[in-house]
């Protein structure tokens, strides 16, 4: 039985402000397509399907369009909840998608219950849990001491009644010790959310979602497949792809990535004004990319970001480094500030900001702009 394992999709995402929803769109037909090329019995979506908790009507219906296109070509689909997402909107007609293929797990109430599949080799018990929290579970055992979410991921894993002798996956939604984060993780101050891998029974695969790159965990069959776009520039040297599970007789599993492609990929480059406009420099750049722009010039070139956008429309970042922004400067308050004027405030903000002073050209425009503006007044 063969399996596309995915997670944290994170439906209607905006990253510095653009949205994703046509990234996603075509990310999705794309893994549609590799279902079918690979003829998969099942897709495994583990997590963070939505970015919020309340999600737009654009990334609810780009889920209730790639959920149809599922069920059209009669590809079973297991979703469970993450941390983004809101248990009980995700469980929306639960029993109603049940009849077609499409098992979404309930809200956490005391147990999971496997959901049953068949090949030639007999059976493979799917157990999809949602994100745990402590909360959630620990009114469910009373009896036990349920602090953390180590505890209460063990908590939840020792009611399961696992046949050992039968071929089991477990879908799951948390943060593993040893996993690598990156920045566009939700991070849990010290670690609060850690959990050990020694809380895992043994499963034939583990289908991991919370963590956004891929990588697996102790070993081979307990994997985060990542996310299928990149969502922060820590990720630009990443490559992003889904993982293939080919379980055959008990015992016999077998795991391999097939690499996405990207509408837009993300990519940064860096150097001088002049540099980076020169496109010599950049031949193998696709400057219809995702792009974050850093500056080495000392000057601030005035429009820079629009001039930019020229040649990078899609250019989502861009900074300055450069002997001023290196230093550290300290903002420090003065008692005598209504003694000054507007234009040597302003100008000692800037200092503040710049690490440098104004040139004599920016303090003359700024002093016709203010005789302007309140001129007007």
């Amino acid at each position: 039985m063969k399996f596309i394992h995915v997670s944290d999709l994170h439906l209607g995402k905006r990253v510095n402000e653009f949205s994703m929803i046509e990234d996603q769109k075509y990310i999705l037909k794309q893994i549609l397509e590799i279902t079918q090329e690979q003829k998969a019995d099942a897709l495994l979506a583990a997590g963070d399907i939505y970015d919020k908790t309340v999600p737009p009507a654009e990334a609810v219906q780009l889920l209730d369009s790639f959920l149809t296109e599922a069920a059209r070509a009669g590809l079973p689909v297991f979703l469970i909840s993450g941390n983004h997402d809101s248990p009980e909107r995700m469980a929306f007609g639960e029993k109603l998608f049940h009849a077609n293929k499409i098992h979404i797990s309930p809200v956490y109430a005391g147990t999971v219950n496997p959901v049953v599949l068949r090949d030639e080799y007999g059976e493979v018990n799917i157990y999809p849990v949602p994100f745990l929290k402590p909360a959630s579970v620990r009114r469910f055992f009373p009896e036990k001491e349920i602090k953390d979410y180590e505890a209460a991921f063990a908590a939840v894993m020792e009611e399961l009644e696992i046949d050992t002798s039968k071929r089991n996956i477990l879908m799951a939604h948390q943060f593993f010790t040893g996993a690598v984060r990156s920045e566009s993780e939700e991070i849990s101050v010290g670690g609060l959310d850690a959990i050990s891998t020694s809380a895992l029974p043994e499963f034939d695969y583990v289908a991991l979602g919370h963590i956004h790159r891929p990588q697996q965990i102790g070993k081979e069959t307990v994997r985060y497949c990542g996310t299928p776009l990149k969502y922060s520039f820590s990720e630009t040297g990443d490559k992003k792809s889904v993982t293939v599970v080919e379980l055959k007789e008990k015992g016999d599993v077998r795991v391999e990535t097939i690499l996405l492609k990207p509408l837009h990929d993300m990519r940064e480059i860096r150097g001088t004004y002049a540099e980076v406009t020169l496109l010599e420099n950049y031949r193998d750049t696709d400057t219809s990319d995702y792009m974050h722009v850093t500056l080495t010039d000392e000057e601030d070139i005035p429009d820079v970001t629009g001039k930019l956008r020229v040649i990078y429309p899609n250019l989502m970042k861009l900074d300055y480094d450069n002997k001023r922004t290196s230093q550290n400067r300290v903002i420090e308050s003065t008692s005598a500030a209504e003694k000054k004027t507007p234009t040597e405030l302003f100008g000692e903000f800037y200092e503040l900001q710049n690490n440098q002073e104004m040139t004599r050209e920016q303090q003359e425009y700024l002093h016709n702009v203010m005789e302007k503006v309140w001129g007007e007044e």
